[in-house]
Formats: structure tokens, C-alpha cells, sequence
């Protein structure tokens, strides 16, 4: 079915076929995402920066710590703990995604540039972002274009820019004509996108999932949908013998921003019939709680469900933005990364959440010294449902 696109203000969708580009200068639901974060006041240090993954940190992708927020209650546990926070019946909602390597070296005349591939369009064209090397494999931000710049890319290609994103001619991102298969070109050329808080270049394996799939034409994510990447073959296996479904779907993320935080660009997405039907007969049965695995799959789910409350299979673009004025129709819980006080994201947590328990959780986490970013640690966002829960804190890490 063609996806429906949701207006400003989390308005019902309009229709636009997954074969059209978006529009991606006209950026609905922007207003909703200025809104203030309920943690724009607090300060994440840069100690709490994750700098290499688990793995390299002397513990396995499961040991991470996970966060779980009950309503206002807070406790503390290792993420291989996680079959003993869900029950029987619920589902767990997963981008199957696979983390491309986007970050290619180019130049631009004699500048030395790094070209991320953000997206491509359903018209051949990508959306990248160019960056400034900035040494020992980081990158810093570089003014957009200027329209009909060529850059030259490994083993002879090459994409002209033509225009920004957005309304301004100094945006980040830019649409380029790019050559035939790139993802071909990004599997011999690339690397992973890399921000200046970790140590140094990982290889591909550590930003992958364990739900990663390959995709028919090779899309992927530029970013890794990093709220799955503590889970492991072993723990999804103990998951299921408890009884907990799984139900796939798929969000190919674009770019983040490194310096300023911004609502998301439309993404290509697809929920197939399986997943709606297991989430609606799951929903209609009253027999578990649907958890998204990440704010991906949050958006992905919530562009496939009307107003009616049923999911229905849909694939194309998406540029939902969901704020706690829109709220969630279908997702009771999130499983999610710790997110920048600034971060759009976190708009979307608190409509899960409420503003209250995320700022509890939130405090919690820096009080304990959790880690932030992809390969940090996780928050588990459940709803309350005990009569008479506690009002407090809980650690039991």
C-alpha cells in the first residue's frame, strides 16, 4: 500500500507512493520537534561517552547495562537480564536494517573531503553530507554544496552535488547525482561513519545487529539502528523458549547530525503483513505489550498505524516526527539508547514515557554513570502497570 505520510502537527497522513522521492525540504512536523525536551538542563559529561564498544571494553555485547523505567520507577540491571523484565506474549519489534559503510574519502578540486551517504531517493540521486577530516579519523562539519561541485570519489567515480535538502543553500545535506552502484562502490571503498567521541575506527561487524539482513537492492542504514546491538544469537533464543515474538520490519536510517541536534529527514521504510498482523492480533488479544527496539522502529510502526489503531502493511517514506502532543497509537514500550539532553529523540521518548518518568530515569542514569551513545548502554521504557508501584528509586545492578 502507499505509505501515509503524516502532515505538520501530527496530522492524518497523505498519500505518497513509495515510488516518488520525498519532499524533503518541506520537513513537516518540524515545528512539533522544536519543542523542548524535558532534559534540556541537563549536562551529560563527556566521561559517559561510550568510546569503544562492549566488546573492547572487556565484557560481551549483552553486558551492557539497561535502565528499566516502570511509570516513575527506576531500576538497574544487565542487559542479559532482559528476559526476566518482558513475559510471554509480548513483542518485540525489530529494524532489520543493515548498517552500511557509508563514510567514503573524496575531494572536491584540491579539498580533501569525507562524503557520507545518507539516503538514496527513488530517482537514482543519494543524499550526502560532506565533512572535513579533521585527523586520526574523525570528521568536522563543512558548509553545504555549492551546486554542480563535483567530487571525486575512489576508483575513478564521481557525484555532482545539485541541490540542498533544505530551504537553505548552506544545508547539510545535499541530493547528488551519483554513479551506478553504490553500494557496490560503499562495500569496497567505505568504512563506517565515525564521530569524534570514540577512539577509533571499528570495523564494519561492530556496527551490525543481530537482525541485520541484506536488502534486494543493497540499501542499508548510513547509521546503525544501535538499540538492538546489545542483543545476541543466545539471548534471542532464551527470548523466544519465554515466549516472547519477535516481529520484524525495517527503517533505513540517514545521517545524524554530529553538532546540532534536528527533527529526522524523511526515511525509507517498509512494516510487512506479518508484522501488522502479529501486532494488531497481539493488540486485539489483550496478551502482551508491543516494545519497539529502538526509536526507528517506533517511527516505522507508528507511519503504518491510522487513527483507528490498526496496523496495516506499508512501505515508502516516512517523515513522522513523534512528539508527546502526537503520542503512540500502537507501541507500549521502547528499548532505546541514552540520548543528548538536546536530542529530538528524546520528544519521542517522553510521549512513551511521560515527561516525569523519563526525567527520573534520566537522573538515574547519570547518578549511576551510565554510558551514552551507540555503543553504550540501554533504557528499557515500560508501562506502569501495577496499582500501587513504587514511587522511587530501585537499584539492583
Amino acid at each position: 500500500m502507499a505509505l501515509a505520510v503524516p502532515g505538520a502537527g501530527g496530522a492524518e497522513p497523505a498519500a505518497t507512493a513509495a515510488a516518488d522521492s520525498p519532499a524533503l525540504d518541506a520537513r513537516p512536523g518540524r515545528a512539533e520537534a522544536a519543542e523542548a525536551t524535558a532534559l534540556e538542563a541537563l549536562r551529560v559529561p563527556d566521561a559517559l561517552s561510550a568510546r569503544v564498544p562492549a566488546e573492547q571494553r572487556g565484557a560481551g555485547r549483552d553486558d551492557v547495562r539497561l535502565l528499566v523505567s516502570r511509570g516513575r520507577a527506576v531500576t538497574h540491571h544487565a542487559f542479559r537480564e532482559l528476559p526476566e523484565q518482558l513475559r510471554a506474549g509480548d513483542v518485540l519489534v525489530v529494524n532489520t536494517s543493515m548498517t552500511l559503510p557509508a563514510a567514503v574519502n573524496g575531494r572536491v578540486g584540491g579539498e580533501r573531503v569525507v562524503v557520507h551517504f545518507s539516503t538514496r531517493g527513488a530517482d537514482g540521486r543519494w543524499a550526502v553530507e560532506l565533512r572535513a577530516p579533521r585527523g586520526a579519523g574523525v570528521t568536522g562539519p563543512r558548509p553545504g554544496g555549492p551546486a554542480g561541485a563535483v567530487v571525486r570519489l575512489p576508483g575513478g567515480r564521481a557525484l555532482v552535488l545539485e541541490e540542498p535538502l533544505g530551504p537553505s543553500a548552506g544545508a547539510r545535506l545535499w541530493w547528488a547525482r551519483a554513479p551506478e552502484r553504490v553500494p557496490e562502490m560503499l562495500r569496497r571503498y567505505g568504512r563506517p561513519i565515525r564521530y569524534g567521541y570514540t577512539d577509533r575506527d571499528q570495523p564494519l561487524s561492530a556496527y551490525r545487529t543481530v537482525f541485520a539482513v541484506d536488502s534486494a537492492d543493497g540499501s542499508g542504514s548510513a547509521e546503525m539502528p544501535s538499540a538492538a546491538r546489545p542483543f545476541t544469537v543466545p539471548l534471542v533464543a532464551e527470548l523466544v523458549r519465554r515466549g516472547v515474538l519477535f516481529a520484524p520490519l525495517s527503517l533505513h536510517t540517514g545521517v545524524a547530525s554530529a553538532e546540532a541536534h534536528e527533527p529526522p529527514y524523511p526515511e525509507r521504510f517498509a512494516v510487512p503483513a506479518a508484522t501488522a498482523w502479529l501486532v494488531n492480533a497481539v493488540r486485539a488479544a489483550g496478551s502482551g505489550r508491543v516494545v519497539a527496539v529502538g526509536t526507528t522502529a517506533v517511527r516505522a510502526l507508528e507511519s503504518a498505524v491510522g487513527a483507528d489503531g490498526v496496523v496495516r502493511p506499508a512501505e515508502g517514506w516516512t517523515d513522522l516526527v513523534v512528539t508527546p502532543r502526537r503520542g503512540v497509537r500502537v507501541v507500549d514500550g521502547l528499548l532505546t539508547g541514552l540520548h543528548e539532553p538536546q536530542a529530538s529523540h528524546l520528544l519521542m521518548l517522553e510521549a512513551v514515557a511521560g515527561r516525569e518518568a523519563l526525567r527520573r530515569g534520566y537522573e538515574a542514569a547519570l547518578q549511576e554513570r551510565y554510558l551514552w551513545h551507540e555503543f553504550g548502554d540501554v533504557h528499557l521504557i515500560l508501562p506502569n502497570e501495577e496499582r500501587n508501584a513504587p514511587d522511587c528509586f530501585s537499584n539492583e545492578w
